[in-house]
């Protein structure tokens, strides 16, 4: 038997959507290895967040704190770090996001662990877990081994399911809270605020690319019709025509939305990467030879600002 603690991310006392695909994860492991599941919430007033995990059937603890109001790593860690002792887990988790590729590590260290980051799968038996993450911008799959008796892992919320519900809510917690002292403080946060769904979280994505020659007009109208997020690729993004956070990528952000719709993108391996995931793509391109349309479900050839408007009226008539 080997304990499952993952490690939840929250806002406003509101689960993050990719947290319940850890926890889904963390779910398999513990299926796997016969251990208990258990789930760390961090933050302040986290109540109605701890009430939600609790209803998947694992046992929450809850961090609930003023130091712990903020996130910052070097606050974190060394409560994740105690609570993994506490609960004896053998594996520790928490979703590939940006918290859980900042904060894992860290976490790591601490209990002088082995780690894989952007796991997709588990494989090998109950006595002995490996996990497969991609390589070379996700043309080789690696089945790691992770030697120690505490292994360390952030799970790619697009290749595993979210958390089942049980028919028992688990039990709720009080984690113990040991303020270190810290030489980094939290300063303030400035929120990009947006009334389009959050870019990993949506639904649908329209995202642009190099043929958009940096007039995103037609890319936005569309999202906005469909109630889309917009996203882009990096060239799209080094040339200064969108902001960062909209790269949809290798080295941006994945995605698995029900609809993907890439207009003026070529489809290079770093961008495929962040979005093959996708349940349905559609590719608007002009060059028929272009390797999105190798991945694509639909593909259209044909110039995107006389394509797009079109495909906008389309989608305005059906409602």
């Amino acid at each position: 038997m080997a304990n499952v603690l993952i490690v939840a991310e929250q806002a406003g006392g509101v689960v993050r959507k990719a947290t319940l695909n850890a926890l889904g994860a963390g779910q398999e492991l513990a299926r796997r290895t016969g251990g208990k599941l258990h789930v760390l919430v961090l933050g302040k007033g986290i109540g109605p967040a701890t009430q939600e995990l609790a209803a998947h059937g694992a046992e929450v603890h809850a961090a609930d704190a003023p130091s712990l109001e903020h996130y910052l790593a070097e606050t974190y860690a060394p409560v994740v770090a105690e609570v993994a002792r506490a609960v004896q887990a053998a594996y520790v988790g928490a979703a590939s996001t940006a918290m859980g590729k900042d904060l894992l590590p860290r976490v790591a260290a601490r209990l002088g662990a082995g780690m894989a980051t952007d796991v997709l799968a588990f494989g090998g038996d109950g006595a002995q877990v490996t996990f497969r993450r991609p390589m070379w911008a996700g043309n080789v799959l690696a089945e790691v081994e992770l030697a120690g008796p505490v292994k360390v892992f952030t799970a790619r919320p697009t290749d595993f399911p979210p958390a089942e519900r049980a028919g028992a809510a688990g039990s709720v917690s009080a984690a113990n809270v040991t303020a270190a002292p810290s030489r980094t403080r939290f300063v303030s946060f400035e929120e990009v605020k947006s009334a389009r769904p959050e870019l990993t979280e949506a639904r649908v994505v329209v995202s642009g690319g190099r043929g958009t020659k940096g007039d995103f007009k037609e890319v936005e109208a569309l999202a906005d019709e469909l109630g889309a997020a917009v996203g882009a690729s990096r060239a799209a993004v080094d040339a200064g025509w969108v902001p960062n956070d909209w790269q949809v990528g290798q080295t941006g952000k994945v995605v698995a939305p029900e609809l993907y719709v890439a207009a003026g993108i070529s489809g290079a391996i770093q961008h495929l990467a962040g979005m093959k995931g996708s349940k349905v793509i559609v590719a608007v391109n002009k060059d028929p030879e272009a390797p999105i349309f190798q991945l694509a479900d639909y593909g259209l050839v044909a110039d995107l600002f006389k394509a797009l408007p079109e495909l906008r009226a389309l989608v305005k008539a059906a409602k």
